[in-house]
């Protein structure tokens, strides 16, 4: 049994959700998010509750069964509030810039980096801070997670790109004698 599937989802004021040939549709007050799902799991909407089931004698609907609930939580969550991830670019002559629907980044390589921003993805650089946010929380963990893989942080001096309570264990360098 999951104990994520079992929770009852409410669904909050101004938020709206329906259900149209497997695909589940959030519309709330920042956007709207829309989401194909296996007819294995029994979605139920009713008034401003959904519940999920697993159908019987399908065995992977109770491992889809928490995946799903947790999908359509943060749908709900998303158009309501936008997801927002923080890193950090460390490093002497390390820099961010947005230019329209790009991020030029200077990370120590002989060229720059150019990156196209994602259609709703908003991006805001604020000298070493990027700050990623939108309202689909899915696209925004792997759009971060992108520009991080850039430039990862190295253990040595912490340069690259990292999350912003991201710890980087760092280790000692060559000693001299």
């Amino acid at each position: 049994m999951s104990r994520i599937g079992k929770q009852i989802i409410s669904i909050p004021e101004k938020t709206e959700v329906i259900q149209h040939d497997g695909v589940i549709t959030v519309k709330g007050p920042l956007g709207e998010l829309s989401r194909p799902f296996n007819n294995e799991i029994v979605i139920t909407i009713s008034g401003k509750e959904v519940t999920l089931a697993p159908k019987e004698g399908f065995t992977t609907g109770a491992a889809l069964w928490g995946t799903y609930a947790a999908h359509i939580k943060n749908m709900i969550t998303g158009v309501n509030k936008k997801f927002e991830k923080k890193l950090i670019v460390e490093g002497i002559g390390y820099r961010a810039e947005v230019s329209g629907d790009k991020v030029v980044f200077s990370l120590g390589f002989s060229h720059k980096i150019t990156v196209l921003v994602p259609k709703g993805i908003s991006i805001a650089i604020d000298k070493t801070n990027i700050t990623i946010s939108g309202i689909d929380k899915e696209l925004v963990g792997y759009f971060a997670a992108s520009i991080r893989d850039l430039k990862k942080p190295e253990p040595y001096k912490g340069k690259g790109i990292r999350y912003e309570k991201e710890v980087i264990r760092r280790k000692e360098g060559k000693k001299s004698v």
